[in-house]
């Protein structure tokens, strides 16, 4: 598939900054890069997005969101790497089982949380909501076109108890540039100007979440792993092909084909527009169902009523 960044093909092309033969060709800098170098520009920009943001302080607890795969599995090395070695700085796991028959094996991940001598939590949608997304898609007819949104709802809220009750201050997500780029243009394409132009702000009871692979392209947080991590099993969500992320990758590695800066552009006017809203400020309130916080009407019990709702039906 085309994208911003293609490994180095016969003849061989030395490392811009070194004579060491190169590894990958960045299209957007221009720059082939030796392995050396090129793990040295990912970490030293995620670093940088690190210390921008104020991501990680004195004292905090991380809780690294484990699905198993390249970005999570990249994020929780870096982040080893990186503060492993501080007694001030606390790193675990936490792995989700939505209940998708195929896709989530946890052994895998207790493996990689082993290597790392990490804690590992785990909490599964059985166990919370007493239902599986498998579930959930069966109640509906096998209509599976709302699964991706009824499975972010039902996951964020369960990883944010799991963090909470762990002592988290910090959650932190493998979300690569790619995905930035497409949840900018996914608000676009749907209109979604209340999205697009909220203000972030602190909600009591959520754990801030951080994202600092962030500023990274998808393929080269694939190549670090290559590197670093070595081979991990990539199962592939069943219920991938219906959602509109993947028609918004598809658009934008097309394009960035021909543009390869496209991603960083798009990325960049998602955080120019966020704060932007000139609606009412929301103020976050205690469900008084569930007792999680929520702005507005708690859309984890809306779902998990709809759900029930299908099963009486």
């Amino acid at each position: 598939m085309r994208d911003n960044i293609s490994l180095i093909e016969t003849p061989p092309m030395n490392c811009s900054k070194c004579r060491r033969e190169a590894i990958i060709y960045q299209r957007y800098s221009g720059m082939h890069l030796c392995s050396e170098h090129f793990t040295d520009s990912v970490e030293s920009r995620v670093k940088r997005e690190i210390r921008k943001h104020h991501w990680i302080e004195h004292g905090d607890t991380i809780g690294v969101a484990l699905s198993g795969g390249k970005d999570s599995t990249s994020l929780l090395h870096f982040l080893i790497k990186t503060f492993g070695h501080r007694p001030d700085i606390t790193i675990l796991a936490i792995t989700i089982d939505e209940g998708i028959a195929g896709y989530r094996d946890l052994s895998e991940t207790e493996v990689i949380a082993r290597r790392y001598g990490v804690p590992w939590h785990t909490a599964s949608f059985a166990e919370e909501y007493g239902t599986t997304l498998d579930g959930i898609v069966a109640g509906q007819g096998g209509d599976d076109r709302r699964s991706c949104s009824f499975c972010g709802v039902l996951r964020r809220r369960l990883v944010n108890r799991i963090a909470r009750e762990n002592g988290c201050t910090k959650l932190a997500f493998g979300f690569n540039l790619d995905d930035e780029a497409q949840s900018v243009m996914m608000n676009v394409l749907r209109g979604d100007t209340e999205r697009l132009t909220m203000t972030q702000r602190d909600n009591p009871g959520m754990i801030p979440r951080i994202r600092p692979f962030a500023v990274i392209p998808e393929r080269e947080v694939a190549l670090y792993a290559h590197l670093h991590v070595g081979s991990l099993a990539d199962h592939g969500c069943p219920y991938a092909h219906n959602a509109l992320r993947g028609d918004v990758r598809r658009l934008l590695n097309e394009y960035t084909w021909q543009h390869p800066a496209t991603k960083f552009a798009v990325r960049t006017l998602g955080k120019e527009m966020q704060g932007r809203s000139t609606g009412p400020v929301l103020t976050p309130e205690i469900c008084p169902k569930c007792g999680e916080p929520a702005f507005g009407t708690c859309r984890t019990c809306a779902v998990l009523d709809e759900v029930k709702q299908d099963k009486r039906t």
